[in-house]
């Protein structure tokens, strides 16, 4: 009786291991009641050890880069607003334009001539009178009235700039440039 029982005890254990190895196999094989998660749902529950995807860190440099790009642009207007007062300043004091003055004009030139580049905006030598507005040409009559204009167009420049984001392409800061460049020239040029 004893080798009955060890036998039936045997085929017991058997079988209830072929049952427990089908249902694990007959659970694994059916489908799952969640739905598959999106990236973005994944990105939203992935903890702050977890580091970031390749395209993620891309795409910050990219906009690190840009407002970087933009403060450069801001600060280059600030400069070139205070290259020109000081110009007005002089000028007013001497009455004469100085080397150090024409020093200061070809900077400015190269100031504005970035923060145009920037903007997307060209040189636009071949259309130079043909684009002068009557408030420009008017500066041209005489040297008091280019230094005011040129102050007074760097400092609309300026503005634009401020008003505009990294995102945008301000046509108005574009002819301001231009306007500055033009009367810088012809005051560069005029000694």
């Amino acid at each position: 009786m004893n080798k009955a029982l060890i036998q039936v005890s045997t085929i017991f254990a058997s079988l209830l291991t072929c049952v427990v190895f089908l249902t694990v196999d007959i659970l694994a094989q059916q489908p799952s009641t969640t739905p598959p998660k999106s990236k973005l749902s994944i990105k939203e529950e992935r903890d702050d050890d977890t580091p970031p995807s390749v395209s993620e860190m891309v795409e910050k440099q990219r906009i690190l880069r840009q407002k970087k790009e933009y403060d450069e642009m801001l600060k280059r207007g600030e400069e070139a607003l205070k290259l020109s007062e000081e110009l007005e300043e002089s000028f007013n004091d001497r009455e004469t334009i100085s080397n150090a003055d024409l020093q200061k004009l070809e900077g400015l030139e190269k100031v504005v001539g970035k923060i145009r580049d920037e903007l997307g905006g060209d040189d636009d030598d071949d259309g130079m009178l043909k684009d002068s507005t009557a408030s420009e040409n008017s500066a041209r009559r005489d040297a008091v009235s280019a230094f005011k204009y040129l102050r007074d167009s760097t400092v609309k420049l300026v503005d634009e700039l401020k008003k505009s984001s990294r995102f945008s392409i301000s046509v108005a800061a574009i002819e301001s440039s231009n306007a500055v460049i033009r009367i810088a020239r012809f005051l560069r040029l005029k000694k």
